[in-house]
């Protein structure tokens, strides 16, 4: 009996609009976002969704991804046998440093199909659930401070605990002045993390991490540019406070150096980054072994990437500091899923259909997307 094989792949550059301005340090991000998604269709009939969702500031372009996906990764992923996918991120290494946004949007979507063929969903593929559901943070990025502060005050009573502050992108004075508010209004109801993205040079940072010491934050994520890790390690040294790392940790290299010299206390997985969902497990494993636990962060993904995600978290028990996928509900205004991934008490609820756990149609992909590309057309 022959394997099955990958005989079809469809390829969407789309641009989707957003509710609302993203203020971050590293880049902001205004009217819309732009993503890959890809369409796998087996020797079998049976039909996987990915999705890529680059930063031009952060990893890549989404024009780039589209390239990199069908000029070097078809003449690879047609035929291959879709059960093979170790193998085949192995062969998208060796073809193409790396672009792995594109190459976990070809695994996700090799996992849903394998998933729906097994009756099994990519959570149980990665070795099993042990969450059902995970805390959703929401960052506060908005330049528009009142407008998240009146997001807050619908989103808490609703069951919300878990919100990000996007810091480094105004004064100082002004940022604390608004973190004092937040603290002021919901007091321990709320989770407080703080996410610098970057924005501060090594010379003066301490003064100002002290000084947010003082509005009682779980983390402080990345405050300073991803290679001053000798200024992270001077950070975990001196505050209360456990720092979090994220564009200084892309993959298992950069966390042996994180953890040779002490430069954080936890890290940020994001599947766009790390290449991979079994790429990403990986990488927990080692955190895991130096006692880092992982927090599940986000680029600009839609409901597909969001989706893997959730069921990568599902099945690793190290990323346990919740997650930050809340761009379906809170800020595109349309996404390509039949229906979006349920939020329920301030937690997303991870599917447990075949696969990734969802529906994408063509009607849902050509109603609710603005198609830039299509490969082929």
């Amino acid at each position: 009996m022959s394997e099955t094989t990958i005989e079809r792949m469809r390829l969407f550059l789309i641009e989707s609009p957003i509710k609302m301005k993203r203020l971050q340090g590293v880049g902001n991000v205004m009217g819309t976002v732009k993503r890959v998604l890809v369409e796998l269709t087996a020797s079998d009939g049976i039909v996987g969704w990915g999705e890529a969702a680059p930063w031009e500031v952060f990893t890549g372009t989404a024009e780039g991804t589209l390239a990199a996906l069908q000029l070097y990764l078809r003449p690879l992923v047609i035929g291959w046998p879709v059960k093979r996918i170790r193998a085949a991120m192995m062969a998208f290494d060796k073809a193409l440093v790396g672009h792995g946004e594109a190459k976990v949007a070809l695994e996700m979507a090799m996992l849903d199909i394998v998933g729906k063929g097994a009756d099994l969903s990519v959570a149980d593929l990665l070795g099993g659930r042990v969450r059902d559901t995970i805390p959703l943070s929401f960052s506060i990025a908005d330049p528009d401070f009142e407008a998240d502060l009146a997001r807050m005050h619908a989103m808490v009573p609703a069951g919300h605990k878990l919100f990000k502050v996007k810091t480094g992108v105004k004064p100082h004075r002004e940022e604390m002045a608004n973190l004092a508010r937040m603290r002021g209004d919901f007091g321990d109801k709320i989770d407080l993390r703080i996410d610098y993205n970057q924005a501060l040079p090594p010379f003066g940072a301490l003064a100002i991490l002290r000084d947010v010491e003082q509005v009682s934050p779980t983390f402080i994520e990345q405050p300073v540019p991803r290679n001053h890790l000798d200024a992270m390690a001077s950070f975990v040294a001196a505050l209360k406070t456990p720092i979090l790392a994220d564009e200084s940790c892309f993959d298992p290299r950069d966390l042996m150096e994180i953890i040779r010299l002490r430069a954080a206390n936890a890290i940020s997985i994001k599947l766009m980054k790390s290449g991979g969902l079994h790429k990403a497990q990986a990488t927990m494993a080692i955190a895991d072994t130096a006692g880092l636990p992982g927090y599940g962060g986000t680029l600009y993904e839609g409901g597909i990437a969001l989706a893997a995600g959730t069921q990568l978290i599902a099945a690793t028990p190290g990323i346990s500091l919740g997650c930050e996928f809340y761009m379906p509900h809170h800020v595109l205004t349309e996404d390509v899923l039949e229906e979006r991934i349920p939020n329920r008490d301030g937690a997303v609820v991870v599917p447990d259909a075949p696969g990734l756990g969802i529906r994408v149609s063509e009607h849902a992909l050509r109603a609710n997307a603005r198609i830039l590309a299509e490969h082929p057309a």
